[in-house]
């Protein structure tokens, strides 16, 4: 069985129809939207009073610096009117009342102290009694202090001998001081001499008048090497 259309429901014939219509929609839509504008602002009149804030400068003032002040010059004036310079000698007197002072002021005296000068008792070379050891003279002592050396080594070894002249002084009380090496051919003989004289036993004073004195000899100690 053939199915039959029919031409009312048949939409190619209405076809150019709607296609004209569109046309002039589109055509009208665009004619409207190039005919509306937006409303101008208009400005009537410019506020001419109004311009840019100008700000106050303030002008930056520099101090201007002073030089430190040189010291002042102080000048010292000596009043040499006051002032009188007298020697160790000089009387003084002063004019004080003391009968102004009430018994509860002390009065304060000073005292001047004389050094006493030191001076060291005379040394005698002779006497008229002369130190004696051992009961006897210097030729006594001497034997003694040849008797009580040692021989140096380092002295014997190297040949060395000879004389060493030594000074020394007999106290009041017998005792040997001021041992003093006048002349020696070497030390280490020298050195052997005065421990010898330190070892020596106290003397019989020497005496002047009845009165001990000190004594000064000088004695030769020899050093020989004996073969």
């Amino acid at each position: 069985m053939e199915i039959k259309k029919s031409r009312k429901a048949d939409l190619q014939n209405k076809r150019g129809l709607l296609l004209e219509i569109g046309l002039i929609v589109a055509l009208l839509a665009v004619i409207v939207a190039f005919s509306y504008t937006p409303s101008e602002h208009r400005i009537d009149k410019v506020d001419l009073n109004y311009g840019p804030i100008e700000e106050e400068m303030t002008d930056i003032t520099i101090q201007d610096q002073k030089p430190p002040e040189m010291p002042k010059k102080v000048e010292m004036n000596v009043i040499t009117d006051m002032l009188q310079v007298v020697t160790n000698d000089t009387k003084i007197t002063t004019d004080v009342d003391f009968a102004e002072f009430d018994e509860s002021t002390e009065i304060v005296q000073q005292v001047v102290v004389k050094e006493e000068e030191i001076v060291e008792e005379e040394i005698f070379v002779t006497a008229e009694t002369m130190p004696s050891f051992m009961g006897g003279d210097l030729g006594v002592f001497r034997n003694w202090v040849q008797k009580q050396l040692n021989y140096p080594p380092i002295a014997q070894e190297n040949g060395i001998q000879g004389k060493v002249i030594i000074q020394f002084v007999v106290e009041k009380d017998g005792r040997l001081t001021n041992v003093q090496v006048l002349s020696t051919p070497d030390r280490s003989l020298s050195e052997e001499a005065v421990r010898v004289l330190q070892l020596s036993p106290r003397w019989s004073p020497g005496k002047q008048r009845n009165q001990p004195v000190r004594i000064k000899y000088t004695l030769p100690v020899d050093f020989r090497i004996q073969n």
